[in-house]
This record gives C-alpha cells, sequence and structure tokens, in this order.
C-alpha cells in the first residue's frame, strides 16, 4: 500500500458552486494512484465538498438557489453575525452538506458516476481561500 497526500488551494469569489473535479483529477494521475480511496477534507466552517449533477449548468444553479432558500441572510433569529449578515448562514450551510467525502478510484480514475461532479461550495459573500485537504490511499502498491 502507499499513501499520498496534499493540500489544495481555492480561491473563491462568494457563494457557489465551484468544479473541482479536473483539479483532483489531475492529482491523482500524478501520483499514479491505481486502485483504492481518495478522501477530501475542508477545513473550514462556513464552506463544504459536495457531488452533484455536473453536466448541466443548470442544476447548479438550482443547487445554489436552493441553498440561498434554505438557509436565507438576515433572518431576526440570528445571533451569530458577527462578520456579517451571511454568517449565520454560512454556518448552517455547511452543517447540512459534507465537509469531507470519500471517493473510490479504480483504473487510475475517480469511481464518480457519469453525471457526477466534486464541488467546493463556498457559503460566504466575499471572497476566500479555502483549503481542501487530499489523501489517497493506493492498496495496489
Amino acid at each position: 500500500m502507499k499513501w499520498f497526500k496534499t493540500s489544495v488551494n481555492i480561491r473563491t469569489e462568494g457563494p457557489g458552486l465551484y468544479p473541482i473535479t479536473q483539479d483532483i483529477s489531475s492529482l491523482i494521475r500524478d501520483w499514479g494512484l491505481q486502485e483504492g480511496m481518495l478522501h477530501l477534507f475542508i477545513q473550514h466552517t462556513s464552506a463544504s465538498l459536495v457531488i452533484n449533477e455536473s453536466y448541466d449548468p443548470s442544476a447548479r444553479v438550482d443547487m445554489e438557489e436552493f441553498m440561498r432558500r434554505l438557509a436565507p441572510e438576515n433572518q431576526g433569529w440570528y445571533r451569530h453575525v458577527m462578520e456579517g449578515a451571511d454568517d449565520s448562514p454560512s454556518h448552517l450551510k455547511s452543517m447540512i452538506t459534507p465537509v469531507n467525502l470519500s471517493i473510490p478510484v479504480d483504473g487510475g480514475k475517480l469511481s464518480l458516476g457519469t453525471w457526477q461532479g466534486i464541488y467546493l461550495f463556498e457559503h460566504r459573500r466575499h471572497r476566500q481561500n479555502r483549503t481542501v485537504l487530499v489523501r489517497g490511499l493506493d492498496v495496489k502498491e
């Protein structure tokens, strides 16, 4: 077995889904990881990682709109607004979406479904520098 590890830094420009499938696939190719598991973990409380539809761009728009409606800004009951109106909603969104993903790797490729893609889901309004820890285990070594 062989263990790989690195981190990927992603600059976001506001709320939304940022596709990272190609970045992660490139790492797997560079490592030569053939058969095993890939684990992703985001070190933030106001962003998350999701796997979802990656073919039709309108699906991404719908997912982003769903999250805006699910946890809207400027609710009178929010207490945690120290960093702005998006503070509490950002944490609520990351509480219901994953901060880590595990994806099998087969034949040197992510075993994603035909229409699946990996996204960093940014929940904050302002630019952010996000770090995703990436770990890979190749059991073929």
